[in-house]
């Protein structure tokens, strides 16, 4: 086979998040001849999309929408671009596309994060899921607690067709040598003590609100710890206006938004990494995985998980780290009291955190899954996957 794979998706750097990284780590790990990118702007993609070893297509838009301009566009690059598979970012929405593109696309893979267990939840919410899900070859999940949401939104004819890929870390960008990196971010604050960081997108279900109530609790036994919020978002005006109002200013400090490039230099400022993510809106929003678990473990940073989701899959309770209810405030703080009151404990979590991201979350081993189901392969088994029935396109041949 000679065609390559159309890559349909919102989600694609140089905008931040965690998607948008998983999905940059999966595709440098597939051949770079096979793919192409098909995605909505952002500040800064011209310069990013020119260091990149396959094309990359943009709509003039922050927000691609599964339209009849969309649909002819995906076409049209499928056409140009000798583009015989496609590959959705996240399934919703753009994987309404399916069903506009089976007559040129030989197999079609759609991911999931979250977002769709939260569209499972609301009224038209599953039948937008199984109509999505009625022309995809492949749906993926990240977590085991994804799966089993969205085996019962997505319903049984696409349930046997979904498969686990879990997220993917690169243990050599993320790693304990950014020690002295971390000291000189340290050092710019003019911070000497304990330090807790947190690094993701400032909105409500991360649970950096929770952190800043948990602080002066945190203060009680560990009275010079620091609170470090690394990135940005829609709630940042919120949460500075809590850190004055809770008199921390000066113990709180939000970067705002900071390059990927250095989020290593972030981690390696902590002493311990917290994200007390919670689900809200009646399961509406909810984590996926959260992959800044694994970055911070990589870092060699001992970690404080809220429960919500897959998140629980991104932690050794015990090991790597504590979980907790991250409504609780109480509880963060005394997750966060155990770990900076014990160095030899911050250490052993964080040693068993590094060795367990480089046994289990590597990216080569994700690409090779995603490699495998592109070219219609059980990733476990090595078999053959049979298609959607009543498929109209060719049938899915093997992709080199």
């Amino acid at each position: 086979m000679t065609g390559r794979t159309l890559v349909i998706t919102n989600d694609f750097p140089p905008r931040p998040g965690g998607i948008q990284s998983f999905i940059s780590g999966a595709l440098g790990h597939l051949p770079p001849e096979r793919l192409v990118v098909y995605s909505s702007t952002w500040q800064g993609a011209a310069q990013y999309d020119a260091a990149l070893p396959y094309p990359v297509i943009r709509e003039d838009t922050r927000t691609m929408l599964p339209t009849r301009a969309v649909l002819r566009r995906a076409r049209s690059l499928m056409a140009e671009y000798a583009c015989d598979r496609v590959l959705f970012g996240a399934a919703a929405p753009l994987g309404l596309l399916a069903r506009g593109l089976r007559d040129r696309a030989a197999w079609q893979v759609a991911m999931t994060y979250g977002h769709e267990a939260g569209w499972a939840t609301v009224p038209g919410g599953v039948p937008l899921l199984r109509r999505i899900g009625r022309d995809l070859d492949v749906v993926t999940y990240l977590s085991e607690d994804m799966g089993r949401r969205l085996r019962r939104a997505f319903g049984v004819r696409i349930a046997a067709r979904m498969f686990h890929l879990p997220a993917g870390v690169d243990a050599y960008q993320f790693h304990p040598r950014h020690g002295a990196d971390g000291e000189r971010r340290r050092a710019q604050l003019g911070w000497d003590g304990p330090v807790i960081v947190c690094i993701s997108r400032l909105v409500p279900r991360k649970g950096q609100d929770v952190l800043i109530r948990a602080l002066p609790l945190v203060h009680r036994a560990i009275p010079g710890a620091r609170l470090l919020i690394v990135g940005g978002g829609p709630d940042r005006s919120r949460l500075e206006r809590q850190v004055v109002r809770a008199g921390l200013t000066g113990r709180v400090h939000l970067t705002g938004g900071v390059p990927a490039a250095t989020l290593p230099q972030w981690y390696a400022a902590g002493d311990v990494f917290a994200m007390p993510c919670r689900t809200r809106l009646g399961g509406l929003d909810v984590e996926g995985l959260g992959i800044v678990y694994l970055e911070a473990a990589a870092t060699g940073l001992a970690v404080v998980a809220g429960a919500s989701g897959g998140s629980v899959e991104a932690v050794l309770p015990g090991e790597t780290g504590l979980i907790v209810d991250g409504r609780n405030e109480a509880a963060v703080a005394g997750a966060l009291i155990t770990l900076l009151g014990d160095a030899p404990l911050r250490e052993r979590m964080g040693r068993a955190g590094r060795s367990w991201v480089e046994r289990c979350w590597s990216w080569p081993a994700v690409g090779r899954r995603l490699g495998a189901l592109l070219r219609a392969e059980d990733p476990d088994s090595g078999q053959p996957l049979t298609g959607v029935a009543g498929r109209e396109g060719p049938a899915p041949t093997p992709m080199s």
